[in-house]
């Protein structure tokens, strides 16, 4: 089992950043890669991000793209968001993920961590 704990949410105004982090734990850490994800009130999860755990390469949806990072330590077994230029629409839990063997795997979920952009 893995375990992912994540944390940085909070209440953000228009043009602000915030930095997510997602902290794994349990058996041995190989993922094929972690993803963000978010769900806002009266829709459906949909993607965010995605870091190749061994290549680094990374993926966006196109409404964050030039705006969120997507980044990894290995050795602490962390994936990290940073949103800056935030905006309203971007007001959702964020979830992040571990994929085992091909990004359809998305095995492990983590609690999720409240952002709200608001003035």
């Amino acid at each position: 089992q893995v375990q992912l704990v994540e944390s940085g949410g909070g209440l953000v105004q228009p043009g602000g950043s915030l930095r997510l982090s997602c902290a794994a734990s349990g058996r041995t850490f190989n993922p094929y890669a972690m993803g963000w994800f978010r769900q806002a009130p009266r829709k459906e999860r949909e993607f965010v991000s995605r870091i190749n755990w061994s290549s680094g390469t990374t993926y966006y949806t196109d409404s964050v793209k030039g705006r969120f990072t997507i980044s990894r330590d290995n050795a602490k077994n962390t994936v990290y968001l940073q949103m800056n230029s935030l905006k309203p629409e971007d007001t959702a839990v964020y979830y992040c993920s571990a994929a085992y063997y091909s990004v359809n795997n998305y095995a492990y979920w983590g609690q999720g961590t409240q952002v709200t952009v608001s003035s």
